[in-house]
């Protein structure tokens, strides 16, 4: 299917990376308590204690005074953060919902839907995942959960209301592909740090200005250069930290979609019927009421302009031509993609 590596290679090297990213979340935490300890001796002077020497220039106890703040500040860091997994692990699916108003459906609901979705998971012997709908005319699709009794696939109306049966099985395989090869857990965990991240970032960054705004009245009293240096320090840091909570975040879904795509085939036996899915998707797919980090998830996240430069999907062209090199399907005739980079 995507061919001589074999797709169980795939999925492996691209599951051994995501552990090891996700493995570099406690050093992203120690960034933002570093960051956290330098705005912390900015805002107070080095009150309390020797913060600069006589000559307003820097003594050793100026970054004594930010290692000592450090290892209370990464405490609180890794507790308030252990402390959000909790709640999230358990409320995940909840705020999901909330944030794209998707709301459950039963099989009397959705009879043609639900059946679908069964009879691909009876082929491959796994649980049901439970069904969910969001009310919106663009087409998309998502799978989330972590672990076998909260997995759940969503699909948009627009979805159901466009794509003929072969297409709609094809994106409910290209999701429940997301399940087997277990990236759904890891999506969504780097999803909830992120925001962690995102969150303490913006945070940070504002206090930062506020103590730029207060330190500007004590600079003619000495001392406020040393402030702003430690604030430039800590920006630096907070950025580094954000930038790799992005590049761990890309690392996590830019080559699943290709992976999720062929497993789709390998559920169905029907390329074409997954090559017609991305082709009605395509220029479609846009759900900007959901929050970024959510539509990260989705089966396309167009992106355009500048922001396409960090998009995390492959272009559906590609994904397309993919499908026609290793699986053997055809588009249909005088069908063009509509560009979304």
């Amino acid at each position: 299917m995507l061919g001589a590596t074999g797709l169980r290679t795939h999925i492996w090297n691209n599951n051994l990376k995501s552990v090891l990213l996700l493995a570099g979340f406690p050093f992203l935490l120690m960034l933002l308590a570093l960051a956290a300890s330098l705005v912390l001796v900015a805002f107070t002077g080095g009150e309390g204690g020797s913060y600069a020497s006589k000559s307003g220039g820097y003594s050793s106890s100026t970054f004594d005074a930010v290692m000592a703040n450090w290892p209370q500040m990464a405490l609180w860091s890794v507790i308030i953060a252990g402390i959000w997994f909790i709640i999230a692990w358990f409320s995940h699916q909840a705020m999901i919902d909330a944030a794209t108003g998707a709301r459950k459906v039963t099989r009397e609901e959705q009879p043609e839907l639900y059946n679908l979705l069964e009879n691909l998971c009876i082929s491959r012997g796994i649980t049901m995942p439970s069904l969910r709908i969001i009310e919106t005319p663009q087409m998309n699709a998502y799978a989330s959960g972590l672990t076998e009794k909260q997995y759940s696939v969503t699909v948009t109306s627009g979805l159901m209301q466009r794509l003929d049966r072969d297409e709609l099985e094809a994106v409910l395989a290209h999701e429940l592909t997301h399940i087997l090869n277990r990236d759904v857990r890891l999506l969504v965990i780097s999803v909830i740090f992120v925001g962690i991240f995102s969150f303490v970032a913006q945070i940070g960054v504002r206090a930062m200005f506020h103590g730029a705004v207060v330190r500007s009245g004590r600079s003619r009293r000495g001392g406020g250069g040393n402030a702003a240096v430690l604030m430039l320090i800590a920006v630096g840091i907070v950025a580094l930290a954000w930038f790799l909570a992005i590049a761990i975040r890309f690392a996590l879904s830019r080559k699943r979609e290709y992976m999720a795509d062929a497993g789709a085939v390998e559920l169905t036996r029907n390329p074409d019927a997954m090559i017609g899915a991305l082709e009605k998707i395509s220029g479609h797919a846009a759900m900007d009421e959901a929050p970024s980090e959510i539509r990260e998830m989705m089966i396309e996240n167009p992106k355009s302009g500048f922001s396409g430069i960090f998009m995390t999907h492959p272009p559906i062209e590609k994904r397309i031509e993919a499908l026609e090199k290793f699986a053997g399907g055809r588009r249909e005739p005088g069908y063009s993609a509509v560009p979304t980079v």
